[in-house]
């Protein structure tokens, strides 16, 4: 039987080019019933990926052949959608080229021009990307339907069969049909409660994102097996006698990282000592697999989804204080510049010394008395940990290394209530960021150094299209950039930042520069890391929550073991876990955001007809958004905002009236007008068109959440913008600000 690899190359040389399947068969002299079965299934599952595509008379053809791109479609709830591709900018679909794709769908797209040359239409759908659906599910004369949550995903699905339900409670919906023209159709599997309720809401908002929950009985079983094994030093290196610290939330329970510091003649010894889950978790087992599949551990403000057992992430796994644990060491030697001179790894054996937090190291820090009586032992090293971290800092700054700091929320839940506040950042959190960050380099070093397969981190230079656009935003501003968009590096970019310092602009600027920035990925190649100007980098300190540290652990333990032959054989493995990892990684993000701003939508509900003062954080044709001090952002439209005749410049991120403008950056006291639970939304009215800003406005704010509140726009027109004048659109449905990590998690980089 022909291989899947051999089958795509003869179609891709031509021989098989524009064939039929049973012409196929024939040419490779398949006759058999059951190698026939074997043939079309390979066929299907190529087709599935995207890699053939049959065309108008059936035949099986290679996309590029037919002049098609593979993307994800970005719907939108008025209806049309953009096609985000692999590299190059994203294409415009109107809602008449949809020709039945949604929200989330992997598609093969053609360009087909348009006004602004950027249109493209849907040819073939490769696989749907949101199957199991939450919504809302009401009855009409016509039977049932279910709203989706996802307004961008469809209208309705209107419900065949499964689950009675009644109106007004949240389901999960599975789509089962897609007929042409019409709205989906599909089934009620799970009735999850009441629509509206936080509860309720917060789990549909994590199961939209398909996040695996429940361990199997298997991957329980295996995880306690190996949790239940004795701590036994052998021929680690023992570490006990050491001063080793871990330093991480108030609320955080998985430690995966402690650290030690030591003065030396030449400048200090950084001991990072990591938890060491290779020992526990085997390749290949059922508990690996499992941890494979979810990727990463997905945290919420009331729970956290772990990548491992709790057995294993929260007990044998984590470097609790007082108790022996297994960790694979980097000790990394600095001169006093911050200049490493040498790097050892390690397997070790850890006793943590003391549990710390951020908090307390912060207090220390700043000089509490009787923290600093309670951990005597601790100032000093504390002290040098602070000044290494400095001297680290400055270094990677001289290089160009990037240090946004925009602000992240801190939300909690303690007894039904919601906390929101911005999540403060203070030398215990820079300096655990810095020595992370310099042991993931110095291990990726490490390894490269063998020409081993890896998974390394990496973070792609700006495109010279992006590059140029955040160009053009600088000189709206008056900032000179002096960089080339065609090839930009992060001294360039960190110069701007250099400019803006203590500027009002300043963070506006960071927003758009993250947005020109491609976004970070796991891969086998070494592409660097921009952001930190680091030339080679990988993720090694947190195994216990990222599927990529472990992988690099495995690879480092065969190095350690002088096993080349058993490294080799990641070889292909690293090749599709970093596709796979970086996608886990982009589910996680997407339901830890839609989750924060859920419990932000809750916790504004009490905010009601409130004066707040916020800074503009994104334009679009048709509305301006809006970040509080408190990191909520919502939304107001450009037909509430005082009447002028308003044009959109995408290139300056401004909305130019005759009498008033507004620019990204800009300070503006806002009135909270309306919270859309289901949209996950805030809605906003300029403070001077709601009456009196330090006054309720129930007119305004009903009228606002009303409009929030109507059902999406289907049609396929382009958005219009402004008053009086044609605007222009949006791409990419516009000025968002980019997605908050959670709270506790410290940054991927």
């Amino acid at each position: 039987m022909i291989a899947a690899e051999e089958l795509l190359e003869r179609i891709r040389s031509g021989e098989l080019q524009y064939k039929k399947k049973n012409e196929i068969a024939r040419l490779l002299g398949v006759s058999s019933r059951g190698g026939r079965d074997a043939l079309y299934r390979l066929l299907e599952e190529a087709e599935g990926r995207g890699e053939i595509v049959r065309d108008e008379r059936g035949r099986f053809v290679t996309p590029e052949k037919l002049g098609l791109v593979l993307g994800t479609v970005q719907g939108s709830e008025r209806g049309f959608a953009f096609l985000k591709r692999a590299e190059g900018p994203d294409w415009y679909i109107p809602h008449r080229s949809l020709h039945g794709a949604l929200h989330k769908d992997v598609v093969l797209a053609r360009l087909i021009g348009g006004d602004r040359g950027d249109e493209a239409a849907v040819y073939a759908v490769v696989r749907r990307g949101m199957v199991r659906v939450p919504g809302t599910y009401f009855r009409d004369k016509r039977g049932a339907v279910v709203e989706p949550d996802e307004r961008r995903l469809c209208g309705e699905v209107r419900v065949v069969g499964g689950l009675r339900a009644a109106s007004g409670e949240k389901v999960i919906v599975r789509i089962t049909a897609y007929p042409d023209g019409k709205s989906p159709e599909g089934s009620v599997e799970e009735i999850l409660g009441q629509s509206g309720e936080l509860a309720v809401e917060e789990e549909a908002a994590i199961r939209a994102c398909g996040l695996p929950v429940a361990f199997s009985p298997a991957a329980l079983r295996e995880a306690e097996k190996a949790a239940a094994e004795p701590v036994v030093a052998g021929r680690r290196r023992d570490f006990t006698g050491e001063t080793v610290i871990t330093i991480d939330g108030d609320d955080s329970r998985d430690f995966d990282d402690a650290v030690t510091l030591a003065r030396t003649g030449e400048g200090y010894r950084l001991g990072v000592h990591i938890a060491d889950v290779s020992h526990y978790v085997k390749r290949g087992g059922t508990l690996d697999n499992e941890a494979y599949a979810r990727g990463t551990s997905v945290y919420f403000p009331d729970r956290v989804l772990p990548m491992l057992p709790e057995s294993l992430s929260n007990g044998a796994c984590s470097l609790n204080e007082g108790e022996p644990r297994y960790t694979l060491s980097c000790l990394i030697s600095l001169d006093a510049r911050g200049k490493v001179t040498g790097c050892e790894v390690v397997r070790g054996v850890i006793r943590s010394a003391a549990r710390m937090t951020y908090a307390a190291v912060n207090a220390i820090l700043a000089g509490d008395g009787s923290l600093r009586e309670r951990y005597a032992a601790l100032v000093p090293m504390l002290e040098d940990m602070r000044a290494l971290a400095d001297v680290l800092s400055a270094k990677r700054r001289e290089r160009g290394g990037l240090d946004l700091a925009l602000p992240e929320a801190e939300i909690t839940l303690r007894d039904g209530a919601i906390a929101l506040a911005p999540r403060a950042r203070g030398p215990a959190e820079r300096l655990i960021e810095e020595f992370m960050v310099t042991a993931n380099e110095c291990v990726a070093e490490y390894v490269t150094s063998f020409k081993l397969p890896f998974l390394y981190r990496v973070h792609e230079k700006p495109s010279a299209e992006k590059a140029s656009a955040f160009l053009a935003y600088l000189a709206g501003l008056g900032v000179a950039a002096g960089l080339r968009p065609e090839n930009v590096r992060p001294k360039d970019y960190a110069r701007v930042l250099e400019k803006l310092e203590g500027t009002p602009a300043r963070s506006a600027a960071c927003k758009v520069m993250l947005r020109s920035m491609a976004k970070a990925k796991y891969s086998a190649e070494n592409g660097g890391h921009f952001g930190l100007a680091s030339r080679c980098y990988c993720h090694f300190t947190s195994p216990i929550r990222r599927y990529p540290d472990l992988v690099v652990h495995r690879i480092l333990g065969c190095i350690l073991d002088g096993d080349a032959e058993r490294a080799e054989s990641f070889s292909s493995f690293v090749k599709n876990a970093g596709p796979a990892c970086s996608e886990c990684e982009r589910r996680a993000d997407d339901a830890e955001r839609d989750v924060d701003e859920l419990y932000k939508v809750f916790y504004m509900r009490g905010h009601i007809g409130e004066a707040f003062t916020g800074t503009v954080s994104g334009v679009t044709a048709s509305a301006l958004f809006v970040e509080l001090e408190n990191t909520v952002e919502g939304r107001i439209r450009i037909e509430d905002l005082p009447p002028d005749d308003y044009a959109f410049d995408e290139a300056h991120s401004l909305l130019q009236g005759r009498l008033r403008s507004y620019r990204l950056g800009d300070v503006m006291e806002i009135v909270v007008a309306g919270c859309d639970v289901g949209a996950r939304r805030c809605t906003f009215l300029p403070a001077e068109a709601a009456g009196n800003a330090g006054q309720k406005s129930a007119a305004p704010a009903e009228r606002a959440r009303k409009g929030a509140e109507k059902p999406a726009h289907k049609g396929g027109k382009h958005p219009a913008g402004g008053r009086g004048k044609k605007g222009t659109r949006a791409k990419k449905g516009g000025g968002h600000a980019p997605a908050k990590r959670r709270p506790g998690r410290r940054r991927k980089k």
